[in-house]
């Protein structure tokens, strides 16, 4: 584990590694297939399809229920993703065990924090308000706020500008591979925590410099 020390700021990503959103993305996902007409989708193939952002994880439900690839039924299905979400978030969501006293730890030891997700910003920013984390992030970035989304470096580095710290001494906190390769592009050392998504696969086969079982293992 790296040591607080050798970081000025933190980002810190939100879905499986702050919240566990999987009941608001079923809920809303149910919604949306159900307003189409398809066939509901399980917990368990949601949870290996988080993380992307949501246009792929639309496109992965529709085509996991064999819907037909056609751009109308997308905008349709993504028009019906983004009511239900707003009406679901944070209904069925919870914070994860150390969350806020790792958070609070980050900020003892003088790290500035952000929260970077691939999440919509206005799925985001209400989440981390109904939780209660907002008051710890100066800045909070979503998926659409910049061209590109994680594993794409861009978002990490337009973090480390926005805070004005360099990326080697930029913490990322997250929960996939997603997370690691992003760090690991744009030259930000990068701790994931065991619980998280991932795309169904093991994390600790992911290149990091570190895991967590709980972001209160986090120590100055």
């Amino acid at each position: 584990m790296p040591a607080l020390s050798r970081f000025d700021a933190a980002i810190v990503d939100l879905d499986g590694t702050m919240v566990d959103t999987l009941g608001d993305f079923v809920a809303a996902l149910g919604g949306m297939l159900h307003d189409l007409q398809l066939p509901p989708v399980q917990a368990s193939a949601v949870s290996a399809m988080v993380g992307k952002g949501s246009e792929h994880l639309i496109r992965s439900v529709l085509a996991h229920v064999g819907a037909p690839a056609q751009d109308a039924l997308y905008e349709r299905a993504w028009a019906r993703y983004q009511h239900h979400y707003l009406r679901v978030n944070g209904r069925h969501s919870r914070v994860y065990d150390g969350v806020a006293q790792g958070l609070e730890g980050l900020r003892a030891a003088g790290l500035r924090l952000a929260c970077l997700t691939n999440k919509p910003r206005d799925f985001a920013r209400p989440l981390l308000a109904a939780k209660s984390l907002d008051r710890y992030f100066e800045r909070v970035f979503g998926g659409d706020d910049f061209a590109r989304k994680k594993p794409d470096p861009l978002p990490l580095l337009k973090t480390c500008e926005a805070l004005g710290t360099e990326p080697a001494r930029t913490l990322m906190i997250g929960d996939s591979s997603n997370d690691a390769r992003a760090a690991r592009a744009a030259g930000c050392p990068v701790v994931l925590v065991s619980y998280g998504y991932n795309h169904g696969e093991p994390v600790h086969a992911v290149d990091a410099d570190g895991f967590i079982d709980a972001l209160s293992e986090l120590r100055g």
